[in-house]
């Protein structure tokens, strides 16, 4: 019996977004593959979020095509994404976990995602009364539940505290070392440093960049990402 197809990788061919007359991305032409965390940058406005969005599935693209391991139609199931501000159930945080748990899981797996994001002893408390970097932490636990081989976070650590941030960050490493693909959306530099195999530099909804991490740091291919980097983009 064949398992699940797979969803990698994700490839995006000359793919736009339009809402009216702003085009919030403009022929993007991109594939992500298995291997280390992709962290997509840039400026505000730059069309992060949208990416996102349209590599999970949740947003048609106004032109071009998008594949899901070959094919132009996935059922989603092997996807997760975690949005920077998750809305948590009127539930207890296990119950949140289990909520998310697919066919044939139970919830002793819950508990144990629960343990793998540090929230074990949180399992009876309700999820609205944990703090933000809980609340992030247990985002990440109901989205592991599905098992997804691709997991989409939109910068999940955008309002948090340097330790929270530090927790989020150790949860994306050992998840990436376990096999899935991280692709995630950053505004934090010292973040991408650190997490990233790769970097997609967008500007104005187009991928001016995409290259190693190391390379995109050390050398950045145009001058927008080196100004970027400085800190003086002006767009």
């Amino acid at each position: 019996m064949h398992g699940p197809a797979s969803d990698l990788p994700v490839e995006l061919k000359e793919v736009s977004c339009r809402f009216g007359d702003v085009a919030v991305l403009d022929r993007v032409t991109l594939s992500l593959r298995p291997g280390a965390p992709t962290l997509l940058v840039g400026p505000n406005g730059s069309g992060k979020s949208t990416l996102l969005r349209i590599a999970m599935g949740l947003l048609p693209p106004s032109g071009g095509t998008i594949a899901w391991g070959g094919r132009p139609d996935s059922d989603g199931t092997r996807r997760a994404m975690v949005f920077q501000r998750p809305v948590m159930l009127r539930r207890t945080a296990l119950a949140n976990v289990v909520y998310a748990l697919p066919a044939g899981r139970d919830r002793s797996h819950a508990l144990r995602l629960l343990a793998r994001v540090g929230l074990e002893r949180l399992a009876d408390r309700p999820a609205r009364r944990l703090s933000g970097g809980e609340q992030q932490r247990l985002a990440l636990a109901r989205a592991l539940a599905r098992d997804p081989e691709i997991l989409f976070l939109d910068e999940p650590t955008a309002s948090l505290d340097p330790a929270a941030t530090k927790a989020v960050e150790d949860i994306v490493r050992d998840t990436a070392a376990a096999g899935v693909k991280i692709v995630m959306a950053s505004h934090d530099l010292g973040q991408a440093r650190r997490l990233a195999g790769d970097v997609v530099f967008l500007v104005r909804g187009r991928v001016l960049e995409h290259a190693p991490a190391e390379t995109f740091f050390a050398k950045p291919g145009t001058p927008q990402a080196a100004a970027f980097l400085r800190g003086d983009l002006v767009i």
